[in-house]
């Protein structure tokens, strides 16, 4: 099955190999045509569940077996979520899509979390464009930003993908230097150029969008979420959704049964490969479902289920041993959890990260670390290497700042704006007792200089009761352990760019939360001390 790729990087369009795209076949005796269906297998926020890429393959052989014109696609968080990919920087999430046949892939922000130099570096292996339409680097368009794909019988599919401006502050903003991310009315202009330029001058019959947008209200300040675009854009028939870990369900809930935005029905599959989502294009009518992929059996020969047992297994060789135990389940959830509230799991990260501050000769007042770090519950029972590499996955490392008490109250009022939705940068503390109240509305003042949030015209809705023990002052200076994510200014955290003191320790969170498990705690975290969230954080409601 030949297929045209359009790449508007260049100034004109280039017909490219399709060996290099993972060229895909009929079934025999079953050519496409424009009347028999085209069926468009999605995934997103695949987040290292390497297990289940082989029924995706395996869903993709049925379809086409059956004659259709199969097309797979991905909006975004493949490098990272387990150690399966977060330890090869996703390496290995590019090594077994090329295996299933991936035909394009939008960009998530996770995708930078190892920096943009080592993105660039990894998807040099990609056999498939990757598609970032209003990603830029040093004024540049950084990747592809559209794909065109013909079936044998002449239909015309046209894709193109964005990614959330978000990844200005989700990534380390250090280490993506001169990569920026239109947002707004700037990215709702591209997203209408791509719509317009694929269905006009390229004659695309259906246009796709792959975009790493969401739906969460945390972005709903800033407008960048994909319901906002759809509200603005026309063209896109369907657009594929991720970011928000969004199931079909949700996003009837925030648009309508249909899940149509004017024209265009909008889709997305969850999380962690628990469903592939499918778009049916037959006789002009399009249909969206999600399947489980529960039920989908692989073939007893499949080389990609073999390849992901063999990574699966080398990881939990390495980092499988067990070096200590919990009493109790450590909340590593979004909502109810991380996001939203105070946390026993992010009280032992915290606590964790004042230790070893302190073990290493800094005088710390107190320690904050951001909910959205935090990536993964540990169950009561054994704790493996793995485990904490799962709950801090991004290879941060403990920092050192210097910020006066007002500094800090602003941080925190502005780093539970939303609250109590979910959001990144909400702050999980020790040595630390605030509250927020959140019946008062918070008081947006200009975005943060390249970042996507708010800062406070006033203090509204925090209020700092004590740090390091003793009663919050204003105008002392604060001595606060903390990740080089967000003393980078990361998430909501721009101010701590401006600290009269920052820098870098140089040692791994992960490390620092084993090591203080098993000197401090003595190798279990009991029900005594971390059982539940011990009150430092009160959410008024």
């Amino acid at each position: 099955m030949k297929k045209k790729l359009l790449t508007l990087l260049l100034a004109a369009a280039m017909v490219l190999s399709l060996v290099a795209c993972g060229e895909k076949k009929p079934a025999p005796g079953k050519d496409a045509t424009a009347t028999e269906p085209v069926v468009i297998l999605h995934t997103n926020d695949v987040h290292g569940a390497i297990e289940n890429y082989a029924k995706v393959a395996a869903l993709a052989d049925k379809y086409e077996a059956e004659g259709a014109y199969v097309l797979v696609l991905d909006a975004g968080d493949f490098s990272q979520g387990s150690s399966y990919v977060s330890l090869s920087e996703g390496a290995t999430a590019i090594e077994l899509m090329n295996m299933v046949g991936y035909d394009a892939v939008a960009l998530g922000n996770h995708e930078f979390d190892y920096g943009f130099e080592a993105l660039k570096k990894n998807m040099e292996s990609a056999q498939f464009p990757v598609l970032a339409a209003n990603v830029k680097y040093n004024g540049e368009l950084a990747f592809d930003d559209a794909a065109v794909f013909t079936t044998p019988g002449g239909t015309k599919i046209g894709v193109f993908g964005l990614d959330t401006p978000e990844t200005a502050t989700k990534a380390h903003p250090g280490k993506i230097a001169g990569v920026t991310f239109a947002s707004g009315e700037e990215m709702y202009q591209i997203a209408q150029d791509m719509a317009t330029m694929l269905r006009e001058d390229e004659g695309c019959n259906y246009v796709i969008c792959i975009g790493h947008l969401g739906i969460d209200d945390e972005t709903a300040t800033t407008a960048n979420r994909s319901i906002d675009l759809l509200g603005k854009v026309t063209g896109i028939d369907v657009f594929i959704d991720g970011h928000s870990h969004s199931t079909e369900e949700e996003i009837a809930e925030k648009t309508n049964a249909d899940r149509k935005v004017g024209e265009t029905i909008l889709t997305s599959t969850g999380t962690k490969l628990e469903n592939i989502g499918v778009v049916t294009i037959k006789d002009s009518a399009i249909t969206t479902e999600c399947v489980p992929t529960e039920g989908i059996e692989i073939p007893a020969d499949s080389e990609i289920a073999t390849r992901a047992a063999a990574i699966i297994a080398e990881v939990d060789a390495e980092y499988g041993t067990v070096f200590a135990k919990t009493e109790v389940t450590l909340n590593g959830e979004k909502a109810p959890g991380n996001r939203t509230e105070e946390t026993n799991l992010g009280d032992l990260i915290t606590d964790a990260l004042v230790w070893k501050a302190t073990q290493e000769g800094e005088a710390v007042d107190a320690a904050i670390t951001n909910g959205g770090g935090i990536r993964a519950t540990i169950e009561a029972g054994d704790i493996t290497k793995k485990d904490i590499n799962t709950v801090l996955p991004f290879g941060n490392t403990l920092s050192i700042i210097k910020i006066t008490g007002s500094e800090l109250l602003e941080v925190l009022e502005a780093s539970t704006f939303c609250t109590p939705e979910a959001i990144g940068g909400f702050p999980q503390v020790s040595g630390i007792e605030f509250t927020v109240d959140t019946t008062k509305a918070y008081d947006a003042d200009a975005e943060y200089p390249g970042t996507t949030y708010f800062a406070p015209k006033s203090i509204n809705r925090v209020t700092i009761q004590s740090v390091g023990g003793k009663d919050f002052d204003p105008a002392a200076t604060y001595t606060i352990a903390t990740n080089d994510f967000m003393a980078s200014g990361g998430d909501t955290y721009y101010r701590f760019v401006n600290a009269t003191a920052n820098y870098d320790l140089g040692i791994a969170m992960d490390e620092v939360v084993m090591q203080y498990i098993t000197e401090v705690l003595g190798g279990t975290v009991t029900a005594d001390k971390y059982g539940e969230a011990t009150g430092r954080i009160t959410v008024v409601s």
